[in-house]
């Protein structure tokens, strides 16, 4: 929500100037970064149950805390208990996935987990787009946190006691040892700051890109719209295709052939959506172009969380997604700087988005053993059966 309204109601939140306006949107995602490995030594000790209670009590709090105080500093401090809050949410949905879950369906289960995820933000979005003009930032703020404390009886109700950390371990033979940084694992960690890093650059420079590139407005049912509302249209379609486009990925993913061959058709589709993105093409054809990139986000992203627990499952559930969740969180970070550090060349997004499609088939190339040899097992196992 306060993406949409603190750029315009700024003032009632006792702020000073807009500048400020952008610290307060950055500083929860600075906070987590740091605070990521933390989290998951928190989770190590304590229930799944506790941890998601905190999250959702400091979330209901902060967000009561928009609507009752004011002032830079004061939001400064409500901001990091947020990116805290978002933190401790977002490791115990993933280990929530992953304790009630198995080969058969964590797939379609993170997929469901981060649809909902997405349509969460587009309600909060529109919703609070819609109610903070008629009853002001404060009452929705108020509003909007009391809402939150809805969780904790779904919470108390559906997550069962124990410790998050209690289903990480699998059975070694005597005298086998085990190390969490496997191959796979390292690939994985690495694959997800990348492919943050490139969805990261994508989605700060659509509307730039849209600006650039179409610069007297876009025609809309005989109306001229700026660059501003058709990357809100296109974003917005995107939040609500999620739940079920999210989902759909996930179980695709789920059967025997595995999640890579869907994986390489998304790093392939990705890597021509964004080679053509930056140039200066129809405009409906273009907006099926970003069309087209944004549902191989949702792949990628969905297929890539589906990897990471299937690597966690196998090794170490907390110590894994932790650090998947530090590095996607440091690729989101890394992307916008970096594309707009070149956005001011002569052909420096056209040069970046190249890059960005280069970088999508070198992963696809990094998997391409790993596809070969499963492929392979399974057309073994299949004649086996025929």
């Amino acid at each position: 929500m306060l993406y949409i309204v603190l750029p315009v109601y700024w003032k009632e939140a006792g702020l000073d100037a807009l500048w400020q306006v952008g610290v307060l949107l950055s500083v929860n995602r600075l906070v987590r970064l740091p605070l990521n490995p933390v989290i998951g030594w928190l989770y190590h000790r304590m229930s799944l149950r506790t941890g998601l209670f905190i999250s959702v009590l400091l979330a209901a709090l902060t967000t009561v805390g928009y609507g009752v105080f004011k002032g830079f500093v004061l939001w400064i401090a409500l901001r990091a208990v947020w990116g805290i809050a978002w933190s401790l949410m977002r490791m115990g949905g993933y280990l929530t996935v992953i304790r009630y879950s198995d080969d058969t369906n964590r797939g379609r289960f993170m997929g469901t987990y981060n649809g909902l995820w997405r349509l969460g933000s587009l309600v909060g979005v529109l919703f609070g787009g819609f109610l903070v003009p008629m009853f002001g930032l404060q009452s929705v703020s108020i509003i909007f946190g009391l809402m939150a404390l809805a969780g904790l009886p779904l919470i108390a109700a559906s997550i069962s006691p124990g410790k998050a950390s209690g289903t990480h371990q699998l059975e070694l033979p005597p005298g086998k040892t085990k190390t969490v940084w496997s191959l796979q694992v390292k690939k994985i960690v690495i694959s997800g700051l990348i492919i943050s890093l490139l969805h990261a650059v994508f989605g700060a420079t659509l509307t730039y890109l849209i600006d650039t590139s179409y610069p007297k407005g876009i025609p809309w049912f005989g109306l001229i719209i700026g660059s501003t509302v058709l990357g809100g249209v296109l974003t917005a379609l995107r939040c609500a295709w999620e739940p079920f486009l999210a989902r759909w990925f996930g179980q695709r993913t789920d059967g025997p052939r595995g999640r890579l061959p869907l994986f390489m058709i998304s790093l392939a589709g990705a890597a021509a959506g964004y080679a053509l993105l930056p140039w200066q093409l129809p405009l409906g054809i273009w907006i099926v172009i970003v069309i087209f990139v944004m549902i191989t986000s949702t792949a990628l992203g969905t297929i890539m969380d589906a990897m990471a627990s299937d690597a966690a499952k196998s090794t170490s559930v907390i110590t894994v997604m932790t650090a998947y969740s530090v590095s996607t969180d440091l690729g989101a970070a890394i992307g916008p700087t970096l594309i707009y550090w070149v956005v001011g060349s002569q052909y420096g997004v056209t040069s970046m988005y190249l890059a960005c499609a280069a970088v999508f088939v070198l992963i696809g190339l990094w998997y391409w053993k790993e596809y070969v040899t499963k492929g392979r097992v399974y057309l073994g196992e299949k004649a086996e059966v025929s």
